[in-house]
């Protein structure tokens, strides 16, 4: 397999199993051997158990985003010291049943705080690299969502 710091580098399918019970809308997730909670706040039907999927969405991007950065800033040999990211995601307003979805998009606002001793032509490079990063690319286009019931 090729290295992930490769530009040939391809990533495998990921999978996830989440299991939920009948007793409110906590889901305990699977994912890559690690384990973690889903669920939403007591307002909204849960026990605030742990993040909501909209939690982890933010979360995805922005981890993805500060692996990338680290990933090309070490390949660059740069003086990336730290990077941090604070994602904020609102979601679309939803419609009223038969009104039509003219584009009213959901919107993540991320702010990276790159630390260390950086040019600014690194600075910037570091700030095109980061809406390349997997995820981003993945929220940006056209993902297909394929849904089967198991039997």
């Amino acid at each position: 397999m090729t290295s992930p710091r490769s530009s040939k580098y391809r990533f495998p399918p990921s999978r996830a199993t989440i299991h939920m019970g009948s007793d409110g809308v906590r889901s305990e997730v699977t994912a890559g051997g690690h384990s973690l909670t889903v669920d939403e706040p007591e307002r909204a039907g849960g026990s605030d158990a742990g993040p909501t999927p909209f939690h982890l969405l933010a979360a995805s991007l922005g981890s993805c985003t500060t692996i990338t950065l680290r990933m090309y800033a070490d390949r660059k040999g740069w003086p990336l010291e730290k990077v941090e990211a604070r994602v904020e995601y609102q979601p679309s307003i939803p419609r009223r049943r038969g009104e039509a979805d003219d584009g009213d998009p959901c919107r993540f606002h991320m702010e990276l705080e790159l630390t260390g001793p950086l040019e600014p032509a690194q600075r910037e490079r570091l700030l095109e690299i980061a809406h390349r990063c997997p995820i981003h690319r993945t929220l940006a286009g056209h993902a297909v969502v394929q849904l089967t019931e198991a039997r």
